[in-house]
Order: C-alpha cells, then sequence, then structure tokens
C-alpha cells in the first residue's frame, strides 16, 4: 500500500479528521491491534459449481474459483472469527442451488462462514414461494440484488412488486442489502420510508468513489462528493437502516492510496450513522483489484484508531453479532 506526497497534500484535511478524538490509552491500542473480525461481506465463488455471468468480462484477478480455502489464507493475519457470504449474483435459475450450498457451509464447523444474504429478484412474482421456502432457515440472513448494473434500470426498487417483496423480507426477519449507484441513493431512503419493518443494509458506503476526494484525479468520479454526504445522512435518519464499511477500497487508486484517502468516506458514515448501526465488511476477492484483505483491515483500521475501543469493537464484531444474530 503506498501513496505519494500529491496524494497525501490532496487528502490532507481527509488526514486530520482522523485524529479528532482523544488519543486511546496504549492498553486499548493493543487491543484493538487483535480486534475479533465477523466479516459481513464474503464472497465465494466455485466455478465447478457456479459460473456467475458477470465473471466473463471480468479483471484476471478475479476470473477463477475462490474457495473456503483461499478465503482462510487471505485472512489468517487477521483474528477473523466468523464471516457472512455475500451473493455473487449468480445465473437466477441457481439461486435456489445457491442457497442450499451455503446452508451446508454454515452447518459445517471446519468453515468461517456462519450465514448467508443470497440472491433474489425482488421485482418479479416468483419471489415471493423463493424466499418463503428459507423463512424458518437461521442460515438465510437475507436478500441482495445488485442495483447499480444496466440491467437495473433508476428506480427499480421502487417499483410495486419489487417494495411488496422487500416487505415481505421484513415479516419473514430477513434484511435486504441496498447496492446501488451512489447517485441514486435517495432511491434507498425513499425504500426504507416503504417498507419500515425491514432492515435495509447499505453496502460499501453507498458505493461511494474515493476518487471523488482527490483532486485531478485520473477517471471521472462516480458521484459528486456534497450530493453523497446528503444522500448518506438522508439513509442514516431511516431507522431501519444501517451501513456497512466495505468496498471502497476497490475504488482506490491502485498503488497510490493510504487510510487517509479512504478516511473522509469512512468518518462521514460512521459519524452519520452513529457506533450502533455500522458493520464491517470484507468486499474479498473484489478488493483485491487494488489490495489485500489485511491491507484493508489495517487501513480501516488506522482510520478508526482514536475513536473510542468499544466503538471499534462494535464495527468490527459486535454488532454483525447482534444484527445477524450470528
Amino acid at each position: 500500500m503506498t501513496f505519494n506526497r500529491r496524494t497525501f497534500l490532496q487528502t490532507a484535511t481527509a488526514a486530520a479528521a482522523v485524529a479528532t478524538t482523544p488519543t486511546l490509552t496504549s492498553t486499548a491500542r493493543a487491543a484493538a491491534k487483535r480486534l475479533p473480525i465477523i466479516d459481513t461481506h464474503q464472497h465465494l465463488w466455485d466455478l465447478d459449481l457456479f459460473q456467475p455471468p458477470w465473471l466473463g468480462g471480468a479483471p484476471d484477478v478475479l476470473a477463477r474459483s475462490y474457495v473456503t480455502s483461499d478465503y482462510k489464507k487471505a485472512t489468517r493475519a487477521v483474528n477473523l472469527a466468523k464471516a457472512v457470504y455475500m451473493e455473487v449474483d449468480v445465473n437466477p435459475k441457481n439461486q435456489v442451488k445457491e442457497a442450499e450450498h451455503l446452508i451446508a457451509l454454515s452447518k459445517d464447523p471446519r468453515h468461517p462462514t456462519v450465514a448467508a444474504v443470497v440472491s433474489g429478484r425482488p421485482g418479479e412474482e416468483s419471489f415471493a414461494p423463493y424466499i418463503k421456502k428459507f423463512r424458518d432457515n437461521t442460515y438465510i440472513k437475507g436478500i441482495r440484488q445488485v442495483l447499480h448494473v444496466d440491467s437495473a434500470p433508476q428506480g427499480l426498487c421502487l417499483g410495486e412488486q419489487y417494495v411488496k417483496s422487500v416487505q415481505l423480507l421484513g415479516s419473514l426477519g430477513k434484511s435486504f442489502d441496498l447496492c446501488m449507484r451512489p447517485t441514486e441513493l435517495s432511491d434507498g431512503a425513499s425504500l426504507a420510508d416503504k417498507a419500515p419493518d425491514t432492515r435495509l443494509i447499505v453496502d460499501h458506503c453507498g458505493n461511494a468513489d474515493p476518487k471523488a476526494w482527490i483532486k485531478n484525479s485520473e477517471g471521472e468520479p462516480w458521484h459528486e462528493v456534497d450530493q453523497w454526504k446528503r444522500d448518506i445522512e438522508l439513509l442514516a435518519s431511516k431507522k431501519n437502516v444501517i451501513c456497512k464499511i466495505s468496498g471502497i477500497v476497490a475504488r482506490a487508486p491502485k498503488d497510490n492510496w493510504g487510510p487517509e484517502t479512504l478516511a473522509p468516506i469512512i468518518n462521514h458514515c460512521l459519524d452519520s450513522f452513529g457506533p450502533d448501526r455500522v458493520i464491517f465488511g470484507g468486499d474479498w476477492p473484489v478488493c483485491r483489484l487494488v489490495a489485500s484483505y489485511k491491507q484493508w483491515v489495517d487501513a480501516l483500521k488506522a482510520v478508526v484508531a482514536d475513536r473510542p475501543y468499544d466503538e471499534q469493537l462494535k464495527l468490527f464484531h459486535d454488532n454483525a453479532e447482534r444484527l445477524y444474530d450470528i
């Protein structure tokens, strides 16, 4: 993980924001280094079982199988306690197979995976009978459909059938992950109002793009800073919404980033949602586009290092344990 002087100067304000709370004691800092981690965003794909359609155009680093043994190697340098699998946009015809496969993994004590958020298409009438198959299954915690792809036009999640399905998830005690374009986060807030009894989980800090905070960055950022900030605050005002601190490192400038590059995004989410409605996600192996698992964890720990130890523990472990009931 490297960053040059230009990037450092461009993000100096963000770096200063990291150190705004009282310094922890040396004992607390030592404990923070070995914080137990519950990873709420673990991807796995075994190409002998599933061939997610999007992998056909994926970068080489992702175009291979990633299974539990790979995940264990990636996380051995951190104090991983448990992991929650996150769906990988399998072909819809494989959704039940994906769920059944993850139930088996979660039951097996040899795997760190203890629960799963699986694929689903809430906009379709077939969604209700599909999710009801797992209504009493304690390993299936929720549903996600990625909403920032070409096949998901803006406003999809606010359609009548979609809203009805998300409401159903709440009645079944299941959650719904919001993984959407950062320019459309207000749709997520509207969905939260329409399904107040369903927990919505904002993935990847609302898909914030670190390049938006870097002057003269290479490539056009995905959104404007002020608009993203307002929409995160709007989402945070909805009591049934929580935020996953994940994913953002994959959009950082490769070989030219550090904790201060990510700090303005992380700090705004933590300050907006508060210490009890934030959870950690590794987003492995997608994070490997820019960083190793440990590099991402270390960067996040650096950003939150001066926050109270109990808040760090909630972010990395306790909130996930409580919210996912694992």
